[in-house]
């Protein structure tokens, strides 16, 4: 066989091979990525209904944010975005198959996900929070958060943990509710 074939045949064989593997990996990976495939176990659930009462899911402005816009780096980071989906989903299935409702936490499980939230997860949809008409202190606060210096780290949900994964006994619309005022950072008094 001459070697121009032979390169063809092999080329033809990988693109036989890899075409289908990927298209079976991204349409898993886009399926895996939604509020109702997250929200299928029974520990999630309760999570699932209190972000569909939040304003991340109910707002004027009809945008929605899902699980994968804040528990999951971007998708134009691959790897990363591969790595961490494949690491929540190996956890959550774990803790499904071991334990299930009996050793799921709510509380345990939201003040860890606080604690580790990088402020790029909000930052994803959040662009402009340092311009913010007729708010200086939220202007004030969010410039500490960006730029924070002398060792100092803040994170978003320093003031702004009670916006979504909180149960409500009714569906929160922003345009129906007072101005949004966020809890502030404790130490600093803001």
């Amino acid at each position: 066989m001459q070697r121009t074939t032979k390169s063809v045949l092999l080329v033809l064989f990988g693109i036989l091979i890899a075409f289908p593997i990927f298209s079976m990996t991204y349409y898993t990976m886009v399926r895996t990525s939604t509020p109702e495939f997250c929200g299928s176990c029974h520990e999630i659930r309760p999570a699932v209904l209190a972000w569909e009462s939040s304003t991340h899911h109910n707002n004027a402005q009809g945008f929605v944010a899902d699980c994968m816009d804040c528990h999951l780096p971007a998708p134009q980071d691959t790897v990363d975005f591969f790595f961490t989906k494949t690491m929540h989903g190996a956890k959550d299935v774990f803790s499904h198959f071991t334990g299930g409702d009996e050793t799921y936490d709510r509380a345990v499980m939201r003040e860890h996900v606080w604690a580790t939230m990088k402020n790029d997860q909000c930052m994803k949809c959040h662009r402009n929070i340092l311009h913010m008409p007729g708010k200086s202190g939220a202007m004030l606060a969010h410039r500490r958060v960006l730029y924070a210096g002398g060792g100092e780290e803040y994170r978003c949900t320093d003031c702004h943990r009670h916006l979504v994964h909180n149960d409500r006994q009714f569906y929160e619309y922003k345009q129906f509710e007072a101005p949004y005022r966020a809890s502030g950072l404790p130490n600093l008094g803001i």
